[in-house]
Order: C-alpha cells, then structure tokens, then sequence
C-alpha cells in the first residue's frame, strides 16, 4: 500500500504513474474526486471489479458506477441517448450529476448485475480527470465499508479499506463533501433516483421540466374516442343483424311448412284425398263415422246405417287406410265375421243397428281389420301424420 501526494505539483505526475500501472495490473486505487473519495478499478478488467466489491463488502447487485475523462466516452459507452441527457452532460459535466443509461451492448465488461444499464459521471476533479485519460474507464464507488459513512479525506479512506487498495492518492479534503445527484434516463419521464448536491430545481432551470410526464394532444385523444365508438357501433351492428338472422332461421326450423314447402304440398294433396277420413279420430279403434257419442244410439244411427254400409265397399278399397276400414266395417256383433258378404244388405244393417248399439270396438279375428296393422306398414304413417 502507498500514499501519494498529488497536491504538490512535484510529485503529482509519479503519484498518476503509480496508479496508471497499478489500474493496469487489475489492482485497486482509491482517488480524490469533486464530491468524495473513490476506490476504483480498470472496467473492463473483470476480477478487479469483483476485488472493488469485496473492498466496500458490498454484493453485485450495486454495481459500481463508472467514470469518464471527456464528454464523447458517454456516446461511446451509451446508447439511445435522448437530446435532454446530452444537453445535461453539457450543462453539468464535469460535475456531480450521474446519468444512468442503456449501456452498449458490444462492451465487454462484467460491472455486476446491471440489467443492460451504467451509471456514467464525469468528476469535476483535475487529478482525477487526469488519471482517466490516462486509464480510460474506471468503476469507481465511494471510498468506504459498506454501510460506512463516505471518505472525505484519503486517511479516512486508508483507514475503512486498508491493505485491499494498491495506491492511495492524496488530494486534500473533498471539495463538495457530498454524493452526486443521480437520473435514471432509461424511464420515461426520468427520475431522480439520489438526489445529492444537485437539486432538482437547478436541473429544471437549466433543461427544463423534463421529469413532468408528456402531455397527450386533445385532438389525438378525440379521435381515438371516435374511432373506438365507431368500431362499438359497428359490433353492435354486426351483432344484431346476426341476432336477427339467427332468429329468421330458428323460426324456420320450427316452422314445417318453411323447412320444406313439398312436404307441405304432398301434405295437402293427401288430405284431400282422404277427405271421408277427415272427421275420424285414429285413436278411436271403433265406431261409424258418425260424430255422436256411441253409448246413446238413436233413431239416426238406424237410419244412417243403411247409408254407411253402402259406402263401406268404397273404402275397402283403400289398403292404405286400416283405420278408415275399420272405423267404416264395423259389424255386427250378431253377425257371421268369417265370410262377409260382397255385397252386404243394406235393410239387414239397418235392423241390426237399430237393435243394436255399435259402440265395440272389431275382434281380433277380423281380417280386414288386424291384417293392415303390421308394423311399418304405409297404414301407420298415414295414421300418424
């Protein structure tokens, strides 16, 4: 460990050539700057960056910040630099101003866990200026223990750091004595993440207002607004014409005739063929055609009789109808069922249904009656429908 004395103009230029070499060998200097003293390392040497943290007894979750020695390094070292921060660069270095920026990504150097960013400064220190055109690029943080309160002299940072730091150069009592004013310009609006001997009206006067957030135009947010409700309408629009067509095409699945019109049409054309059938009820397995009730037979189901039986052969003549046969054939419950006659007597039909009422229903031994029933037969789906 040595101390030089950078304050005597004599021996100013040995104490900048010891730690020259000493930065080039990857070992740790602690030196003078504007605000307080630094311990600092090659940034492009990563175990020296390590050694810096293990010094201040500090992780790689805070990496160091880095100094430059001339305003062109930031664009060499940054990138996305927006007008405000170069007009801050101009404005307040060299000085206690921090920039944090997007860091180039072609740099090969290892300052810790620094999510893309460096936090660049340019001290307003003329021994420091001059070690940094001479080293280039140092990491360099506050020369003190972790926790400790910042070294103003080079004694107070021999005594926190010790034997872990290769060359000390003395350059007197801080002049500020207080820690810079960090921005963090990767956020928009920036923000002032440390505020130190700079304030933040003196940053204002000097660029303007540039942590307010930016002002949206009045006219781009009523345009938004417009397009936003005619693109609602237009849904809504959409949304109903499909309502509606959804409900045309509901009706016409429930609706018979609309589904297919030749069903409707063959429809018809049986029903008027059928007509004689039209006041039968297929549930009801037995009885004339006659609507009256057929527990109470009266003197016009004697006299229809006659009229019914005549009609009788017509309807046999129809194998498609079983129900209309047997609605039309009923006998005689008196008479023989096994050889109907040809051509039935109409006076015969008439005695009988006056004597008898013609409420039961045919036997189950009446051919003409039980044989259209088969299952499947046109018989069935001409009663059903």
């Amino acid at each position: 460990m040595s101390v030089h004395d950078t304050q005597n103009p004599e021996s100013r230029e040995a104490a900048l050539a010891a730690a020259t070499d000493a930065v080039r060998d990857g070992k740790l200097i602690v030196l003078p700057t504007d605000t307080v003293y630094g311990i600092g390392a090659d940034a492009f040497t990563p175990d020296a960056v390590a050694d810096l943290l293990e010094a201040k007894g500090r992780g790689r979750d805070v990496p160091p910040p880095v100094l430059v020695g001339d305003h062109a390094v930031l664009l060499a070292l940054a990138m996305d630099v927006a007008d405000y921060v170069e007009q801050l660069a101009e404005e307040f270095w060299p000085g206690p101003l921090t920039l944090i920026l997007r860091a180039q990504p072609s740099l090969t150097w290892d300052l810790g866990e620094t999510r893309g960013t460096v936090a660049l400064r340019m001290p307003d220190d003329e021994v420091a200026l001059e070690l940094l055109r001479r080293t280039g690029p140092l990491a360099v943080s506050s020369a003190n223990r972790h926790g400790k309160s910042a070294a103003l002299t080079v004694l107070d940072a021999a005594t926190q750091l010790g034997d872990s730091v290769e060359e000390y150069l003395d350059g007197g009592t801080a002049k500020i004595g207080t820690s810079s004013t960090i921005i963090d310009t990767t956020v928009e609006p920036p923000e002032i993440v440390r505020e130190g001997v700079l304030t933040k009206e003196e940053i204002i006067a000097a660029v303007g207002d540039i942590f307010a957030a930016p002002e949206v135009e009045d006219s781009e947010d009523a345009k938004g607004a417009d397009e936003a409700e005619g693109a609602e309408g237009a849904e809504g629009s959409e949304e109903s014409e499909g309502s509606e067509q959804a409900t045309e095409q509901d009706g016409a699945e429930h609706d018979p005739a609309a589904q297919n019109p030749a069903e409707q049409a063959d429809a018809t054309g049986a029903a008027t063929s059928l007509a004689p059938a039209e006041e039968t009820d297929p549930a009801v397995p037995a009885g004339p055609a006659d609507p009256a009730d057929p527990a109470e037979p009266s003197t016009l189901e004697a006299t229809a009789a006659p009229a019914a039986s005549a009609e009788a052969p017509g309807v046999l003549d129809l194998p498609a109808e079983p129900d209309l046969v047997e609605l039309s054939t009923t006998p005689d419950p008196e008479s023989p069922l096994e050889n109907p006659p040809t051509q039935p007597d109409p006076a015969p039909a008439a005695s009988d249904a006056a004597a008898e009422p013609a409420a039961e229903a045919p036997g189950t031994d009446d051919p003409d009656a039980a044989a259209p029933r088969r299952p499947g037969g046109p018989g069935e789906e001409n009663a059903e429908g």
